[in-house]
């Protein structure tokens, strides 16, 4: 993958961060804590279901909902923290202090074991906040250290490096799990494995700490109320995003198809332990492939989208995703008739990963494309990041609320709609682009000032 970059230290160094930070997503929100909650909580309390604040739920609704309540904190608490970090020029320090919180509360996890029910969910909303708080300064860095034309294989190599350093971590988590499995101790591997990503995410986050620029000042607007000048900022933001012809459909989209690519990566284990049986070790195994395919999923795409356009290549996915969807639904289908359906989940596992880190890099990269030139890439890249938070809080919501009351199976009809509906509205971006530029190739600067 070649780049034509003035500083590739910078640029390796911030792909570092993916590979120091996904190790929380995809270890411990995707493979690990799902399992484990589950697992613990219906030890402790002897059922599925579990008292909370004065009523009872199932606890994979509990955790779903716990989802939901970190991911709105987050996006109600972004514009005042990227208003700040655009008139102080303490985007590094804001990424550091989300980074070192979510790094902590993974490490809190070590002591969770079911029955000390708000301390587990008090570190896991925690951890949720420290992660998503830290990727919108970290994405924000991309349209500074990345030419245009860089800027979709930069995004890749970020989350190929993401999902490496995640496979790693892992296979070292399943390798604890099996050990203390062999001695008859069914919660030490997952949580030493919580332990690990804390000390991970920290200590390979001082490479990008090291190398990213601090952020640049705007005087301008460094006199204004932090508390209020953020929403002031996002509203300025709406306002270009509006005039902006192919951008407010681009974003539509992506807040239809994320409530779908988002949900599905959260409660993925979630699906295969409770609704389809399969042990915790298979899931495991299941979940690191899905991350390998990832990989080499999110290096085509990102070749694809040179060739074909990055909105040609979304709509190709969406579609996949569509597939992927259909599938899971008619699996449940078939458990519920008594069919062994591992292999069927093994195969839905692969298509997942084929399109899961390359529909997350692309749309990273296209909504960068079409940012106009402005100093305040954090203001955008906050904007963008509360449309992805408030999809995942209706998403999650959604896909918790029918499981709790009509069952798993069913929430997953909700993320088909979802993804049909961001699968209409990019067909609606893509004319808007024919309409401006008479082709539908590739995004182009004449675009971006539609």
């Amino acid at each position: 993958m070649q780049l034509t970059l003035h500083n590739k230290k910078v640029v390796n160094a911030w792909c570092m961060y993916d590979w120091a930070n996904s190790v929380y997503n995809l270890v411990i929100t995707t493979t690990f804590f799902p399992i484990y909650f589950l697992g613990v909580t219906k030890s402790a309390f002897g059922e599925d279901t579990v008292p909370f604040m004065g009523r009872t739920f199932k606890n994979s609704a509990l955790y779903d909902f716990t989802l939901v309540f970190a991911y709105l904190f987050i996006a109600l608490l972004l514009p005042i923290l990227t208003s700040i970090a655009d008139t102080r020029g303490s985007k590094k320090k804001f990424m550091q202090f989300f980074c070192y919180l979510g790094g902590m509360a993974c490490m809190g996890l070590f002591w969770f074991n079911g029955s000390n029910l708000i301390w587990g969910l008090a570190c896991f909303v925690m951890a949720v906040i420290g992660y998503t708080g830290s990727l919108v300064f970290y994405n924000s860095y991309l349209p500074e250290i990345a030419a245009m034309e860089d800027r979709d294989k930069v995004s890749a190599r970020g989350f190929m490096m993401g999902y490496i350093g995640s496979v790693i971590l892992q296979l070292i988590g399943f390798g604890l799990v099996l050990h203390f499995q062999a001695n008859g101790d069914n919660t030490s591997g997952p949580l030493f494995t919580f332990l690990l990503v804390g000390i991970w995410w920290i200590g390979f986050a001082q490479i990008p700490f090291a190398y990213l620029p601090q952020g640049g000042t705007n005087s301008q607007k460094s006199t204004k109320n932090f508390l209020t000048s953020g929403f002031i900022e996002l509203r300025k933001v709406l306002k270009q995003v509006l005039k902006i012809g192919v951008m407010n459909w681009f974003l539509a989209a992506f807040f239809l198809y994320s409530m779908g690519v988002q949900t599905v990566m959260l409660v993925a284990s979630m699906f295969g332990s409770k609704l389809l049986g399969l042990p915790p070790t298979k899931l495991i195994i299941t979940l690191v492939l899905i991350q390998l395919v990832a990989v080499a999923g999110a290096t085509l795409i990102a070749r694809m989208s040179g060739r074909f356009g990055n909105l040609n290549v979304l709509m190709g996915i969406v579609l996949l995703w569509i597939g992927v969807c259909i599938a899971a639904y008619e699996v449940a289908t078939l458990k519920e008739a008594g069919v062994n359906v591992e292999f069927y989940f093994y195969g839905i596992a692969v298509g997942v990963g084929f399109v899961m880190g390359g529909i997350q890099s692309l749309s990273r990269s296209t909504y960068s494309k079409l940012m106009p030139v402005t100093q305040d890439t954090a203001s955008f890249f906050s904007f963008y990041d509360m449309t992805e938070k408030i999809a995942i809080v209706v998403g999650i919501f959604t896909f918790g609320f029918i499981d709790e009351f009509f069952g798993m199976k069913n929430s997953v009809l909700a993320l088909i709609l979802f993804f049909v509906l961001g699968f209409i509205a990019l067909i609606i971006t893509r004319r808007k682009q024919l309409k401006v530029v008479g082709y539908a190739t590739k995004l182009t600067m004449e675009e971006i000032t539609a």
